[in-house]
């Protein structure tokens, strides 16, 4: 097996891509309240070493626990539905995303992460460095949470 240097010259490689099928992410990743995480590409069963990719669901009407991704900075893209993350001091500030949005998640930040939608399920795809880190916090109550509904 042969890859492209940057000088156009082939150099000898034994890496290969890696696939994670269908049905086969790994689920023992960690997870806060009704934010249910799934991985593709982790450290966990491929030979990841700085990146966690994955898939992150919310059932309507639910929403994570209150939680931060300690050192990891945190990529997400909404595929599906209407997300809510609530930040900041007694979680009072917070951005809505819809399909096709993207977010940035920085280190260390305490937040909540929610679908806004009692009827339609919300699926973002999710990707951190290091690690998917998931640090929970104390609950909070479902009032402090601007405009959020349980189904």
């Amino acid at each position: 097996m042969a890859q492209q240097t940057e000088d156009g010259t082939e150099a000898a490689t034994a890496a290969v891509p890696v696939v994670t099928r269908a049905g086969s992410e790994d689920r023992g990743t960690g997870q806060s309240g009704g934010a249910v995480r799934i991985s593709g590409v982790s450290p966990q069963h491929t030979p990841a070493t700085r990146i966690w990719y994955g898939k992150v669901s919310n059932e309507p009407g639910y929403r994570s626990l209150p939680h931060h991704h300690g050192e990891a900075e945190t990529g997400g893209y909404v595929l599906s539905g209407t997300g809510r993350i609530w930040f900041g001091e007694n979680y009072a500030q917070w951005v809505e995303l819809t399909e096709g949005d993207f977010v940035f998640v920085p280190p260390y930040m305490p937040h909540v992460e929610g679908n806004m939608s009692t009827t339609s399920e919300l699926v973002w795809v999710t990707c951190r460095t290091p690690d998917n880190i998931v640090v929970n916090l104390p609950e909070v109550d479902d009032a402090l949470l601007e405009g959020y509904r349980r189904a």
